[in-house]
């Protein structure tokens, strides 16, 4: 009996844990922006650069 005591104790202590955990990210502004995560999937194609080696063919072999 004495374990479920001792298992309520520190999962309460977790709890507490998580909790102040969140508090601190809420204060520090982590979850300010709602509006940007849900467009941001929407406009990655336009943020990638074309990089200069996918313009040249592939399987170039030299023949000696």
């Amino acid at each position: 009996m004495s374990i479920i005591y001792m298992l309520l104790a520190i999962s309460v202590i977790v709890a507490i844990i998580f909790f102040i955990a969140f508090v601190v990210s809420v204060k520090k502004g982590q979850y300010d922006d709602v509006y940007t995560p849900s467009v941001r999937m929407l406009f990655d194609d336009e943020l990638v650069k074309p990089d200069a080696k996918e313009n040249q063919p592939l399987n170039k072999v030299k023949s000696n």
